[in-house]
């Protein structure tokens, strides 16, 4: 099997998937090839594929999809504009063969429904037998005989589908009614029984068609937010251009009431822009120069003049789009139950038919009787409602996720989300706004603050930890000439050495200097301070330090408050000391926090959280922004990133939260239990209604109309239950 760095992926469109089974049957013979893992989604009719190019390739995978008796071609966001055009043709095709099928069957349903209400015998005939059979002959074998095609291509495939039992039990009814209309025999014909459930299997899959394109319109609200042409600066002049031929580098403009065609960053002008579609963050944020804009989100009333950095399929929205279409094509672990049933479930009810055939006709000495009883249960059971009831919930769920800035990387992690007991979440940019600036400045005595902060500036120079940004910044808004260091020795997740003048010096936090033997000042100013302190120090001397802040978010306080509402404990994990570190865990609301943790042994942190107390495993979550904490992304049982616009943090998490607020934790647990719930519901409705449908249409309460009936609502009524989920709102 390709691993993840080796391996290449290929989404695939196919096409005649008409239940479980059959999505069965295509996993199955695309994971029999050497060096391919693949998973089939019903619902979504795809198959997204990841396999090792030295042992396979995409024609093998096309050319496996085809011989097992479906359509496949490679799905891409240029062919889905194709795909839906496809579909929509073929629904259109299939409708019209529904009113054809409709208008022959009425006649003999009608028929049926006099004989009910008028108390006559419901074994005469109103309608003569030569003018039923010719009614439900076309219905049988023109508008039937894809059942006859798909149920043939899986039995060749060495399996069986829904079109297998459809066929055969409608065959049944109409070629022993054909008999006994040829011979001119004195039994009931039941003409009507197989065109009825023809008609109404038609049906059934044109309401279920309908409902999952439903599930998948966040896909095509996304798609549609793209614009189509922009104003870019071409030889001098404002031009109008496709968004497609557009290139990294184009000056464009975006003016009031417009939508940002490509990603960027703005060269001058200011405005505001309405970014909710991206971020599910309602207010407008205001940009200005060296400012990033995403395309598809709207500028207000100013005017922008924009430098293109990201185009195509390297746009933040395109990136969206991918990982929903990721998240909708990938399977939950809650799925595989169903997946089984489904692999042996024809095999079962044919023979379930076939034992009711025989006791009823054994038993009962009457052939017509056994034959309605066994057709009955054939057309009943369908694996359908069993294929439908995670892919649409989930389909749903990762599309409401990414309109509320919730993008969920795929199935495994919504569905573990649920469980979540403990959440990790890194202080840093997560608790707090991640935007740190010098909040003071403590010098020691006979030491000029301006001196420390030039020292302490020119040293951080040579380190990329926000800390040291934000000291660097503040030195340059001041107008402090700064030294590049020399010879820089750096202590990870502690500190650095480096000359500066030709002087010596060592900067980092307090307790990293006393432990190189640097004497702190016994009254230190910044002991009961929120903020982060850095110190200095010149040859075992001690300078001063700096008091570095980083403010809480509004919206902390009240999102900790939230989690621990919904049952789920926040540990703050900080590199602070624990004199500052419970501080800003108080200001929070967090209780518990883990202090003077290194960026290296986060991930060491939560494997502990994962062990629990008393042995007693707990699901734990971390958040973060995706970067220096990506190990302890990686142990949480489902990681968090908070990065809008990070491609760094797209990567790395399971879940990215596009608002940069920890709210986005909650409202993603709070989707996960929501579509968690309707799976089991779904899953509870398609077991029961097999589990007393077969048996009630073999003890001979059910005749073969009633059971295709429920046969063929099963399903839309496991869709409509996910189409609930669009319910859900992240809360504001």
């Amino acid at each position: 099997m390709a691993t993840q760095s080796d391996s290449a992926t290929v989404e695939v469109a196919v096409g005649g998937m008409t239940c479980a089974a059959c999505a069965a049957r295509i996993e199955k013979q695309l994971n029999k090839l050497p060096g391919v893992e693949a998973a089939v989604n019903l619902a979504a009719e795809r198959a997204h594929v990841r396999f090792a190019p030295d042992l396979a390739d995409v024609d093998k995978i096309l050319a496996t999809v085809v011989k097992t008796g479906f359509t496949a071609t490679v799905s891409t966001a240029d062919t889905h504009a194709e795909e839906k055009a496809r579909k929509l043709d073929a629904y259109r095709a299939e409708v019209k063969r529904f009113w054809i099928a409709a208008a022959l069957t009425l006649p003999l349903v009608g028929q049926m429904l006099f004989m009910f209400g008028s108390g006559a015998d419901v074994h005469a005939d109103i309608l003569p037998r030569w003018l039923q059979f010719a009614l439900a002959t076309p219905v049988q074998f023109w508008i039937g005989w894809r059942f006859y095609v798909g149920g043939f291509n899986a039995i060749r495939g060495g399996s069986g589908n829904m079109d297998v039992l459809v066929a055969l039990g409608t065959s049944m009814a109409w070629v022993f009614s054909t008999v006994v209309t040829v011979l001119g025999l004195h039994q009931h014909v039941y003409f009507e029984a197989s065109a009825t459930v023809i008609t109404l299997v038609l049906l059934g899959k044109i309401l279920e068609t309908r409902a999952k394109a439903k599930t998948s319109a966040a896909i095509e609200e996304l798609m549609k937010l793209q614009p189509q042409t922009a104003h870019v600066e071409r030889d001098g002049a404002l031009v109008e251009v496709p968004v497609s031929g557009m290139i990294p580098g184009d000056v464009f403009v975006v003016r009031a009431g417009e939508s940002v065609p490509v990603d960027g960053e703005v060269v001058e002008g200011a405005s505001s822009l309405n970014e909710a579609m991206l971020t599910g963050e309602s207010l407008p944020l205001a940009k200005s120069t060296g400012d990033r804009v995403f395309a598809a989100t709207i500028n207000g009333d100013g005017l922008l003049r924009c430098k293109a950095t990201g185009v195509g399929s390297h746009t933040l929205l395109a990136g969206v789009i991918r990982l929903v279409e990721q998240a909708q094509g990938s399977k939950a672990p809650v799925q595989r139950l169903a997946d089984r049933i489904a692999a042996i479930f024809v095999p079962v009810v044919t023979s379930i038919a076939l034992v009711t055939f025989v006791a009823w006709w054994w038993f009962g000495g009457d052939f017509t009787v056994a034959l309605v009883n066994a057709v009955a249960v054939l057309v009943i059971a369908c694996p359908c409602a069993l294929g439908l009831a995670t892919p649409t919930a989930i389909m749903v769920g990762t599309g409401q996720g990414a309109k509320a800035g919730v993008l969920i990387r795929n199935a495994q992690a919504l569905e573990l989300a649920e469980k979540i007991d403990v959440l990790a979440v890194d202080k840093t940019g997560t608790l707090t706004e991640g935007r740190p600036a010098v909040a003071d400045v403590f010098p020691a005595t006979g030491v000029e603050g301006r001196e420390v902060l030039r020292v302490a500036a020119s040293l951080e120079q040579a380190s990329t930890h926000p800390l040291a940004a934000a000291i660097v910044a503040r030195a340059k808004a001041d107008g402090i000439e700064l030294t590049m260091p020399q010879d820089v020795e750096t202590t990870a997740g502690r500190g650095l050495a480096g000359s500066v003048d030709g002087r010596r010096f060592m900067i980092g936090s307090p307790d990293w200097l006393a432990g190189q033997g640097v004497p702190l000042p016994e009254s230190q100013p910044w002991r009961h301070a929120t903020f982060s302190v850095v110190a200095l120090a010149e040859a075992g001397r001690w300078l001063g330090a700096i008091g570095v802040a980083d403010p809480l978010r509004q919206s902390s306080r009240a999102a900790v408050a939230r989690l621990q509402q919904m049952g789920v404990e926040v540990v703050m994990l900080t590199g602070d000391n624990a004199t500052t570190a419970a501080a800003i865990a108080g200001e929070a609301g967090v209780a518990r926090f883990e202090a003077n943790v290194l960026p290296g042994d986060k991930a060491a942190a939560v494997q502990k959280l994962k062990a629990g107390v008393g042995g007693r495993i707990r699901r734990v979550g971390m958040a973060g922004d995706g970067i220096n904490d990506a190990p302890a992304l990686a142990a949480a049982d489902v990681s968090f990133a908070m990065g809008a616009g990070s491609d760094v943090a797209m990567e790395a998490a399971d879940i990215t939260l596009m608002r940069n607020d920890l709210k986005g934790v909650a409202d993603a647990i709070d989707l996960s239990r929501a579509t968690l719930a309707k799976i089991r519901q779904n899953l509870f409705w398609a077991f029961i209604y097999n589990v007393l449908g077969i048996p009630a249409a073999a003890l001979g309460f059910l005749n073969p109309v009633i059971a295709g009936a429920a046969m063929a609502m099963s399903s839309v009524s496991v869709v409509s239950n996910s189409l609930l989920l669009k319910r859900w709102r992240a809360e504001k």
